[in-house]
């Protein structure tokens, strides 16, 4: 087990930029924090940036392979402790605490800003403010609530990863990215496709089977909920049912005007202005 002053080198942490304030930049499912490219350089200039990978990218992998087994060891990810997103909060704190980060600034993308929300909660003194893109606490619809998924599409799209998961991977990139610039993917497909197929399931199973709803009451932490104008994974009324049961603080909601999952991949001049607002 990787001990709590090797985490960092684990996750392949990496702190840039100059600034009194921290601003961490956390990716999503089939991510990697290269997906922050196109942000992090220009929040670096007035911030100190960090970025990292969770332990079920393909990043982490190939970076963890490279480590001295005699030095460290492996953050693996195993699927009974992370059976829910209360322990990838527990990774995310042990991670700011062994790099001396007292506070930060959270920028979570889609399940990494539920994560952030649990992280908050369990230690409310390290984060200033969340900014939760594409987030969304619960994917399956129910009578009072519109998560996007009934039962019988989770069941299938569990089913098709779980027979072959490089040509699922191959049909959700593009859908999950609206059919935006074939080159992003391209990438996200890639991304996709490096990871251990039976931790992208079990992560999979965590995100679209879980409810996570009940956190939202308990963040006390100022929040800004950024969304797309057509994001085929989270549907429009997700943000705004965030916001009601954040009954702690007051919330916005920051829509930005493109199709996609991912706006800081498609859309990163208009989600910096939205960055720039909520971090000033």
């Amino acid at each position: 087990m990787v001990t709590v002053k090797h985490l960092s080198s684990s996750m392949n942490a990496k702190l840039i930029g100059t600034g009194d304030e921290v601003v961490v930049l956390a990716h999503g499912y089939g991510a990697d924090q290269s997906f922050w490219d196109k942000v992090a350089p220009s929040l670096a200039q007035k911030h100190q940036v960090l970025v990292f990978d969770w332990n079920f990218s393909g990043a982490f992998n190939e970076n963890n392979n490279k480590i001295d087994e005699k030095n460290q060891g492996f953050l693996e990810f195993d699927p009974i402790k992370y059976s829910s997103f209360e322990a990838f909060a527990d990774d995310l704190v042990l991670l700011l605490d062994e790099m001396g980060i007292k506070s930060c600034i959270f920028v979570g993308h889609s399940m990494s800003g539920m994560i952030g929300c649990f992280a908050s909660v369990k230690s409310p003194q390290l984060f200033k403010k969340l900014i939760l893109i594409g987030a969304s606490p619960r994917y399956l619809n129910s009578e009072d609530y519109e998560g996007g998924f009934e039962m019988q599409d989770i069941e299938q799209l569990l089913s098709t990863m779980e027979a072959n998961f490089h040509a699922w991977a191959s049909a959700f990139a593009p859908v999950a990215m609206a059919g935006q610039d074939p080159l992003l993917i391209e990438k996200f497909e890639r991304s996709l496709k490096k990871m251990k197929p039976e931790v992208a399931l079990a992560v999979a199973k965590l995100i679209f089977l879980g409810d996570n709803r009940h956190v939202l009451e308990h963040v006390d932490t100022p929040c800004t909920i950024v969304t797309t104008t057509n994001d085929l994974v989270v549907p429009s009324s997700v943000p705004y049912y965030m916001q009601k049961k954040m009954i702690k603080i007051k919330s916005t909601v920051e829509i930005i005007d493109v199709h996609g999952h991912f706006p800081h991949l498609t859309a990163h001049d208009q989600l910096l202005e939205v960055l720039g607002r909520a971090l000033d």
